[in-house]
């Protein structure tokens, strides 16, 4: 069932894993344990229509996480977008009811690890989140070591599910007025783009 929260496109999907690249990322094993989650930068991969096809990302090679997926290789990636609650003063109504806005994207994927690939996967999430403000090569003899420490993977994704729930089910007074009145920039920017 698609309903206004549901419906988005590729480039709402790259734009959120951007920008909040930092997502849980879960054994689907159903004997997997809680410790067997762990919060992960990931980078996405888009074919030539934009669409997401995969993650790239690293991990301790002592995570338990590391282990689990190794042996069954299956994945939910959860990335938690823009968040705040609404309150009745932001809509500028005390006969209404707050809320919470959101936006978040699940997506299942089998996860391959590439053991060679980890100075790949650090440069590549250094230059996102750095561009040219510092490099690895100033960790000087330290770098082997931790490049050591860690294993490369990519999530390779097989589906992907959102809900973005950006104050659409309001009039346009309201709304008017929570993106008028709310202090997240960040919200409010994403609001604006699914004010559509």
């Amino acid at each position: 069932m698609t309903d206004a929260f549901t419906r988005f496109d590729d480039a709402d999907v790259r734009d959120l894993v951007a920008e909040f690249p930092l997502a849980w990322v879960a054994a689907r094993d159903p004997g997997s344990s809680p410790g067997e989650a762990s919060l992960l930068p990931l980078l996405g991969e888009y074919d030539a229509t934009g669409r997401l096809v995969a993650l790239l990302g690293h991990l301790g090679r002592h995570n338990p996480l590391h282990a689990r997926l190794a042996a069954s290789p299956g994945a939910t990636i959860l990335f938690n977008g823009p968040h705040g609650y609404i309150s009745p003063a932001q809509a500028r109504l005390r006969d209404w009811g707050p809320t919470w806005n959101y936006a978040q994207l699940a997506i299942a994927a089998d996860i391959v690890f590439e053991p060679d690939g980890a100075h790949e996967a650090i440069a590549a999430l250094v230059d996102a989140m750095e561009g040219d403000g510092w490099s690895s090569a100033e960790l000087g003899d330290r770098y082997a070591g931790m490049a050591g420490a860690i294993v490369a993977f990519r999530a390779r994704v097989t589906a992907v599910t959102g809900r973005f729930k950006l104050g659409q089910d309001e009039g346009r007074p309201v709304f008017d007025a929570i993106v008028r009145n709310h202090p997240d920039a960040a919200l409010v920017r994403w609001m604006r783009r699914f004010d559509r």
